[in-house]
């Protein structure tokens, strides 16, 4: 079957037809497509296309697709069973690659997702200070939990809700959203509920409104009020973490938060997720502590093994030579966009990048909310039938891997340069 005839039928099974939102190409419209395989830089789908690929499963691709190490070792370690529920050495060798990589994290507990683990640094932050009200940013996605998808980013921006119905009022309303980059908001919202608030949890980078790098002194400033204030910070670097540096933004900007929630590269494409920090606050946790956490799969042993494939051979890898090739792909593409006189703003953070398509300087949300979503889906479906896969919003980032060389860079470029005179 082709694509089309795929999504029909996935839509009479599965809500929407996808098993994640954003998927569903809503908001650049088409079928979504369906991918067969993947290997290195690109992806194929079901009718046998092929797209250079700049999603990365979202992020955890970073040696591209189908790496020859890191399959062998899925394959070694599903040989020897692919679940136990009880402890392996894989999670000691990851919990250690962790901490050694992340100067403020003592302790590690690993569970199967990124939402998993910022719900439950919201719960240990929560239980370690006895107060029950958060601070998040506006248009920064944590995960799908009820306590973080108050004015959140990512599908839910693509999709343009608000919040979601299953969130009772009470809740919502423990939950304060404040302007991304505005410390002053975060000064005044303490002054009035410190004493109740358990912790701010902040994406370092945003990636889920687009890549927003933070403003200089802007994460210092957390991490002063929340120490005066008596609440933890959370660092959520399931996007940053191992993509920006050996480590995490953290590790770039000097900052040591209490608590870091990771995903994504560090399962090498499998369902992994983990949070860490400092030990007093680590040990409340079940077993030592009276913060409940569990999970069938935490610490999958499959899943343990493909990150530290990952993690082993980044450890060896140039972020700075992938960072630099980003840089000389976002610069081609502003050339061709300025040529064409169409507006349009690159944030790049490393090897994470978005193409904003406004004039407009886009520090936060509200600023990203300004830009043209139906060009961008018109570019997008031109992109995508040029044989280049970028994600299905504008509210989203773009991930270069590893395996993205000179001709994958060239022909993106080329095929920008050919869609930008159709627009």
């Amino acid at each position: 079957m082709d694509n089309q005839d795929l999504f029909a039928e996935a839509q009479k099974l599965i809500p929407g037809g996808v098993n994640s939102p954003v998927r569903a190409f809503r908001s650049v419209g088409g079928a979504p497509r369906f991918i067969r395989e993947a290997q290195g830089a690109t992806i194929t789908d079901a009718e046998g296309k092929v797209y250079i690929d700049y999603v990365g499963s979202w992020g955890p691709m970073i040696l591209g697709h189908s790496h020859p190490q890191v399959v062998a070792a899925i394959r070694e370690a599903a040989g020897r069973g692919t679940s136990y529920g009880a402890p392996t050495e894989l999670e000691i060798a990851m919990a250690r690659r962790i901490t050694e990589a992340f100067p403020s994290v003592e302790m590690v507990r690993t569970v199967s997702s990124g939402t998993e683990a910022t719900m439950t640094a919201i719960r240990l932050a929560r239980g370690f200070t006895g107060r029950d009200k958060i601070i998040k940013f506006t248009g920064c996605y944590h995960g799908h939990a009820d306590s973080l998808l108050v004015k959140a980013g990512s599908g839910v921006a693509t999709l343009g809700i608000p919040g979601s119905p299953g969130i009772p009022r009470q809740l919502a309303e423990l939950t304060l959203s404040l302007p991304y980059n505005d410390s002053e908001t975060v000064r005044e919202a303490l002054r009035q509920h410190g004493a109740d608030i358990a912790c701010i949890i902040v994406e370092p980078v945003a990636g889920n409104m687009g890549v927003v790098a933070p403003r200089p002194g802007f994460l210092e400033e957390l991490r002063e009020l929340t120490r005066e204030y008596g609440a933890l910070l959370i660092f959520d670097e399931v996007i940053t973490g191992f993509r920006v540096a050996y480590g995490g933004w953290q590790n770039l900007a000097g900052i040591a938060p209490d608590l870091t929630c990771l995903g994504k590269i560090i399962g090498g494409g499998l369902p992994v997720g983990a949070l860490g920090g400092r030990r007093d606050v680590m040990e409340q946790l079940a077993p030592t502590g009276p913060v409940y956490q569990a999970g069938t799969l935490s610490g999958n042993p499959v899943a343990m093994a493909a990150g530290i494939a990952t993690l082993d051979i980044l450890k060896g890898n140039s972020y700075q030579a992938l960072g630099q090739r980003a840089e000389a792909l976002c610069n081609g593409y502003r050339d061709l966009f300025s040529q064409k006189g169409i507006p349009v703003r690159i944030n790049r953070v490393g090897s994470l990048f978005t193409l904003f398509c406004t004039a407009g300087e886009v520090t936060d949300f509200a600023s990203a909310s300004g830009s043209d979503t139906q060009f961008y889906a018109r570019f997008f479906q031109g992109m995508l039938a040029a044989g280049v896969y970028l994600a299905p919003s504008q509210f989203e980032a773009a991930f270069l891997s590893f395996a993205h060389g000179d001709v994958e860079l060239a022909r993106t470029l080329e095929a920008c340069e050919r869609v930008l005179k159709t627009l």
